[in-house]
């Protein structure tokens, strides 16, 4: 136990059994994660494990499983991973991107540390300077975005910025992004009249994304205004979604059919993106909130 008025820090093991596995629940703008340390050398989760944390009933329910580990780079204060509800591996995600920042920066202040308002950490496709703002709100650069259709990926076409795919009969017309991960925007009139789960899983199907794809609607309200909803590949619609307000922003942006500093609406809460110029890296902003933490057991 630690002393009275000791900070334990966040990623210490208080064991009550034999095999239990600290767990940190987080969310960001209503997008929620299970956060495992593993930076003292633990594996990563099987998707098996994964699938078994995420649900939400027999688990302890997230759209995504996010892994704080060790990195090789010294100048980053951590390498994170990303897990889909199903199991499956995500090259990036804003929303859990500032919560393992906030974790991190944390678990740092309990343990006696510094890691001061801006650090760097890690990401599956890269390194991402972090700012932090104050009041539980996080800035990450999240790089330029990739509009380049053989990065994307989307097969059989040459870039545009606008695609049409036939889907069940009907003709769809999209953007398309990467943002470490592939996006197809579509610009819709009401994002609430869209039936996304039936629109989302049908693209993620299409032989077209041959890594499948986010797909998200977004509605513009005014030049600095835009509504969203995004269906994910591995989990479906989620309350919010950081890489997708990001493709958002960026397709709009690129149309000119918003300003660079844009603030976008999701169904969990507020995102604000902005992206001063096509050569400069593209910012996201947000919350970052710690739930509760707990402890597997592995029976």
């Amino acid at each position: 136990m630690p002393a009275k008025g000791e900070r334990r820090p966040l990623h210490r093991a208080c064991h009550t059994a034999e095999n239990a596995m600290r767990f940190f629940k987080m969310h960001g703008a209503g997008n929620d994660f299970v956060v495992l340390y593993l930076r003292d050398g633990a594996a990563a989760p099987s998707p098996a494990l994964c699938r078994a944390l995420a649900d939400r009933h027999a688990g302890i329910g997230c759209d995504q499983v996010l892994t704080i580990e060790p990195s090789a780079d010294p100048s980053v204060a951590a390498r994170y991973g990303i897990f889909n509800a199903d199991g499956s591996r995500a090259g990036q995600c804003g929303n859990g991107a500032r919560c393992v920042a906030a974790f991190v920066e944390r678990d740092a202040r309990r343990r006696g540390q510094t890691l001061g308002a801006r650090f760097w950490l890690e990401s599956p496709v890269g390194r991402h300077a972090v700012e932090m703002l104050g009041d539980g709100l996080v800035r990450l650069d999240m790089g330029r975005p990739d509009f380049d259709p053989v990065h994307v990926p989307i097969a059989g076409f040459a870039p545009a910025d606008e695609y049409a795919l036939t889907v069940e009969g009907a003709t769809i017309r999209f953007g398309a992004v990467s943002m470490g991960n592939p996006h197809a925007v579509i610009r819709v009139d009401d994002i609430d009249s869209v039936p996304l789960q039936h629109l989302g899983a049908a693209l993620q199907r299409h032989p077209a994304f041959p890594d499948s794809v986010n797909v998200g609607v977004a509605q513009f309200v005014d030049a600095s205004h835009l509504r969203l909803r995004v269906y994910e590949r591995g989990v479906g619609e989620t309350r919010a979604c950081g890489s997708g307000a990001c493709a958002a922003a960026a397709v709009f942006i690129r149309r000119g059919w918003c300003d660079r500093r844009v603030r976008v609406d999701l169904p969990g809460g507020r995102l604000h993106i902005e992206w001063p110029s096509e050569d400069a890296p593209l910012t996201l902003a947000g919350p970052a909130a710690f739930v509760f933490e707990g402890e597997w057991l592995d029976e």
